[in-house]
């Protein structure tokens, strides 16, 4: 990185374990079997200004295309934001904009990310109930506050805008295991994330407003609970994920800060209370382009575990959930499987639309299930107009991870501690970085042929490499 702090000093690593030159130890060595902490840069946002934005250094102009990035893991849980100055020099290529709040306090460790352009501010989520939802400035240095007042915390990690300045969450918290008829456990997952939307009083405003959570009732009219789903394979966590089969939903406020304040508080336990629907992981969601934000597509991780007896049925496999609604602000409207998943494309996570129809899904199935199936994660395109109901119509895959030399190493030697053994494929993001409000992420159709619109994606686990993807004559 171009500026440096006791905690990191080189992209993706943390000072930790160091070597006699003072550097991160990035590979065990005979005498130090040990690897500094990889920090995981995860997900991206792409953003394009009129004027450059500051820098660590004040004589340099740093363009006007950026990247940026929270990281996930840290010593401490301690994370950090980056920015990728896209159009900089290879000594400026990296500034670390931050490692501290506003009031000192460590920033924790970061999952989700995206840009608030009536706030002007990013917005980085941290997956757990006990750290801060944030708000940055893109500048250097940048100031960062907590906003879990008003957004809540919870095991947040994707973010998203709509056109009325609400803000999307899909949270990732996994849930106890269920037991069997006899009373055995099994590795079948009771549901436990939930879905939010985050209503400003007004666009931008980040401190008032009032927070919901997506609640489905079942075919009788009747919600689909924590409670309801906590018998293995229960017909309407069936339905729910089954083909042919379209639910309605609605809207239940857990928080207004003009009724309950500002304190921070745990969502998932407010979602809980008020009778909102949980799921089986759910990671990340994303508006499909073209629609006015009327359907939002969010993925489900699932049971990540051949042996779960709810794979082919409650959703053990994961896979995608398609909600519709009237408008982005509608209080109610409707839910359905877009895709069911398999063990051939299960643990989906991140999303990413390419183009009007078709949108990217990447696999996060884990270490477990990387064993029980033999494979890695890969990454697919979708077409939703497709009927994948039909077994003959199949996603396409666009990179399968494998290992790269340091996740290799990690693999075989349990991680050295700190790290994980497998590749994962995170951050996939087509924008064009437009950063108005008519530029968030659904709002246009993306194009890829054409230049301003750019597609990246980072290699979690190993070498942590951010990659920019480019189309060339159509390809």
């Amino acid at each position: 990185m171009e500026n440096t702090s006791d905690l990191t000093s080189y992209y993706g690593y943390d000072n930790d374990v160091l070597t006699p030159a003072g550097v991160p130890q990035m590979l065990p060595v005979m005498g130090n079997l040990k690897e500094a902490t990889k920090t995981e840069p995860d997900k991206n946002t792409y953003l394009v200004f009129k004027k450059s934005l500051p820098g660590a250094d004040p004589n340099y102009d740093y363009g006007t295309h950026f990247l940026f990035q929270g990281h996930e893991n840290g010593v401490n849980h301690d994370g950090y934001i980056t920015r990728i100055n896209l159009d900089a020099d290879p000594a400026h290529r990296v500034t670390l904009l931050a490692t501290t709040d506003v009031n000192g306090n460590p920033i924790k460790t970061i999952d989700g990310d995206t840009w608030d352009p009536w706030a002007q501010r990013l917005l980085f989520t941290t997956e757990s109930t006990g750290s801060p939802t944030y708000a940055a400035t893109p500048g250097y240095p940048s100031a960062v506050t907590d906003v879990s007042g008003a957004l809540g915390r919870g095991g947040y990690e994707g973010i998203q805008d709509d056109s009325a300045g609400d803000l999307w969450i899909v949270e990732d918290i996994g849930g106890a295991t269920k037991t069997d008829a006899a009373g055995n456990s099994t590795t079948a997952k009771r549901p436990a994330s939930f879905v939010y939307r985050y209503v400003p009083v007004k666009p931008g405003d980040l401190q008032n407003g009032k927070l919901q959570a997506l609640q489905v009732l079942n075919a009788a009219g009747a919600p689909i609970t924590f409670d309801s789903q906590a018998a293995l394979n229960n017909p309407d966590q069936v339905a729910l994920h089954s083909y042919g089969h379209t639910l309605r939903t609605k809207w239940v406020t857990i928080h207004d800060t003009a009724v309950n304040g500002h304190t921070s508080f745990d969502a998932n336990a407010a979602a809980l209370a008020a009778g909102a629907t949980p799921f089986k992981r759910p990671e990340n969601g994303v508006f499909q382009p073209g629609t006015g934000f009327t359907t939002f597509f969010f993925t489900e991780t699932g049971d990540t575990n051949a042996t779960s007896p709810e794979n082919n049925t409650a959703g053990g496999w994961g896979g995608v959930m398609k909600v519709t609604q009237q408008s982005p602000t509608a209080d109610t409207g409707t839910i359905s499987v877009f895709y069911k998943a398999d063990e051939a494309h299960t643990g989906l996570d991140n999303c990413t639309f390419l183009s009007r129809n078709i949108v990217s899904f990447g696999e996060d199935a884990g270490d477990t299930l990387h064993g029980q199936r033999g494979t890695l994660d890969s990454a697919f395109t979708f077409d939703t107009t497709v009927n994948y109901a039909d077994p003959a119509n199949q996603p396409v895959r666009w990179v399968a991870e494998g290992r790269d030399a340091s996740a290799t190493l990690d693999n075989s030697f349990d991680g050295f501690g700190n790290n994980i053994g497998d590749n994962e494929i995170t951050a996939t993001l087509v924008s064009d970085g437009d950063s108005g409000v008519n530029g968030i992420l659904g709002a246009k159709v993306p194009n890829l042929n054409n230049p301003q619109w750019r597609w990246f994606y980072t290699q979690q686990h190993g070498d942590n490499v951010s990659y920019e993807i480019f189309i060339r004559n159509g390809h």
